[in-house]
């Protein structure tokens, strides 16, 4: 589905109804702390002029599906209050249809609401209210859609890491602790990576593809990425020695690490990926299964809330 493109102010658009889907395990507990306020944002005289809702999920599949059915009940506007996991959850409940996604950032990373400039709790709240809906692209692989960063390779095992075994740490130190659990037991596969219809074949750590900057808590792996420009950034890391790795690793928080020789970033519509052996495949943080993959861009196929630029 594509929709004009363009950025609207919520004035003028007839915003009567919105529903706030909380994840409370989100943020270790962070969410879930997060309760009462939202409660009492939704019932506060400021935000009197829409018909709010709140609910509380209790499961992935939870979140999505209760994102879906205020999708086809037509609630203007679904917001998700929790991590890049939920506001991925929430966007693949809603994609195809004509409710507009919110973000209020309560999870460990929050790349994606840094991504539209939503830094804080409160900034979220705000911008339910007072922000502007923006039209940007997202990705598919199979029937699972992703709104940030997808990919195969150590970038899921360190993703797999961190919500497993490191969960109890917050934002960027537990990525940090899962790139160095992973770094022990990861081997490089050899990759095919068809991009745009031209092959690639080679031996690499890692295959992401971005439709937005970070992920990891402020991993810059894709920094010249655009949300709206029709297209993915393919980003492939080639095999490095765990020495060459820590060395060079620290350099994706700046985003200067795409100067590497080992990394290549390409930008295209359309990416088939197989390896061998095959390699774990996460989106938006979570794992959904492995290789192979073929992952596309749906450009224009989502209208989100972003702060009023004034």
């Amino acid at each position: 589905m594509e929709i004009q493109s363009g950025i609207t102010n919520l004035a003028d658009r007839q915003i009567k109804t919105a529903l706030i889907i909380l994840n409370p395990a989100a943020g270790s507990g962070t969410a879930a702390r997060h309760r009462e306020q939202l409660t009492t944002f939704i019932h506060s005289k400021a935000a009197s002029h829409i018909d709010w809702n709140m609910n509380e999920t209790i499961s992935s599949s939870h979140t999505e599906s209760v994102a879906l059915q205020a999708a086809d009940s037509g609630i203007d506007i679904v917001a998700a209050a929790g991590g890049d996991g939920t506001i991925s959850q929430v966007m693949n409940g809603i994609a195809g249809s004509n409710s507009i996604l919110g973000v209020v950032p309560l999870g460990t990373g929050n790349d994606f609401a840094r991504m539209i400039q939503i830094n804080t709790f409160d900034q979220g709240l705000q911008t339910l209210l007072h922000g502007e809906s923006r039209i940007i692209d997202i990705g598919k692989v199979g029937c699972r859609h992703f709104i940030n960063i997808a990919g195969c390779g150590f970038d899921a095992v360190v993703g797999e890491a961190a919500n497993k075994r490191f969960k109890r740490l917050r934002g960027t130190i537990a990525y940090i602790a899962a790139v160095i659990y992973a770094l022990f037991t990861f081997r490089a596969a050899e990759f095919r990576i068809t991009i745009d219809g031209e092959l690639l074949v080679t031996k690499a750590m890692l295959c992401s593809i971005a439709n937005a900057k970070s992920y990891g808590g402020g991993m810059l792996i894709a920094p010249d990425a655009e949300i709206d420009d029709g297209l993915l950034d393919v980003c492939i890391l080639s095999e490095l020695s765990k020495l060459e790795f820590i060395r060079a690793f620290p350099r994706v928080y700046k985003g200067t690490h795409v100067t590497h020789p080992a990394m290549k970033i390409v930008r295209a519509k359309r990416v088939e990926i197989s390896s061998n052996p095959i390699m774990p495949m996460f989106l938006d943080g979570e794992l959904v299964g492995h290789t192979p993959g073929i992952f596309e861009v749906l450009p224009s196929a989502l209208r989100v809330m972003v702060p009023t630029i004034i």
